[in-house]
């Protein structure tokens, strides 16, 4: 559910939205953490200005997460 949320919400917020690219990892501890490759002119704005846009993104991510009862973190990956 949280990986279907990040999908819908990353390509409207680059530049080149076919070069997102997401996958979901569990950790040993049982937590998702959700991974978001991007194109490289694109890294900025999915991080946004002091992290605002990856803030938010998590604390969707989190808040969806918790509803489906899962821990869930959303990382950008180079």
């Amino acid at each position: 559910m949280t990986r279907a949320l990040v999908e819908y919400v990353a390509p409207w917020l680059v530049e080149h939205p076919e070069a997102v690219e997401i996958d979901e990892v569990e950790t040993e501890g049982g937590a998702v953490v959700v991974e978001i490759s991007v194109h490289a002119d694109d890294v900025g704005k999915i991080i946004g200005k002091r992290g605002r846009v990856i803030r938010s993104l998590r604390t969707l991510a989190k808040a969806a997460g918790q509803r489906a009862g899962e821990n869930v973190t959303v990382e950008v990956v180079d």
